[in-house]
């Protein structure tokens, strides 16, 4: 009787185990379930420089989502980067998407600037409006090797 309420205890440790790890698996993967809770917007950049898949999206600061993928537009030689926006939050037709560098030398990011028009983003849509990337190797080395 003992020797099964050992074997049943050691079984039962296991399976929560198991299940702890299918947990933090999911949880670290951001793997997503039950559904999608973010919808696609688009938006094109002259130099997308150091932004990478899975860097966050904000408003004023606050994470609205993660750029979800980044292609090059084979007609225009632009970056198209596709975000995922949190369901939650609503883009004006006349918002301005930038890309922005979180601290000196820290990670790119892109910023939304709400706008003011009546008129909003729908799922699938596109920012018009943007601001590429500011590239700091170019600018010291004009300034450096500038001629006087």
């Amino acid at each position: 009787m003992k020797r099964i309420n050992a074997e049943t205890a050691v079984g039962l440790f296991l399976v929560a185990g198991f299940l702890c790890f299918a947990y933090l698996s999911v949880k670290l993967g951001d793997v997503s379930l039950f559904g999608d809770k973010t919808y696609s917007v688009v938006a094109r950049f002259n130099s997308i420089s150091g932004l990478k898949e899975g860097a966050t999206v904000e408003i004023a600061g606050v994470k609205i989502g993660k750029v979800a993928r980044i292609t090059l537009l084979p007609e225009s030689y632009q970056a198209q980067v596709e975000m995922g926006i949190n369901r939650g939050v609503i883009l004006q037709e006349d918002s301005i998407a930038s890309i922005r560098t979180a601290g000196i030398i820290g990670d790119k990011y892109v910023n939304i600037s709400p706008g003011g028009s009546p008129e909003i983003i729908k799922p699938g849509g596109r920012i018009v409006e943007t601001e590429s990337a500011i590239n700091l190797e170019e600018m010291v080395s004009k300034y450096i090797f500038e001629k006087k």
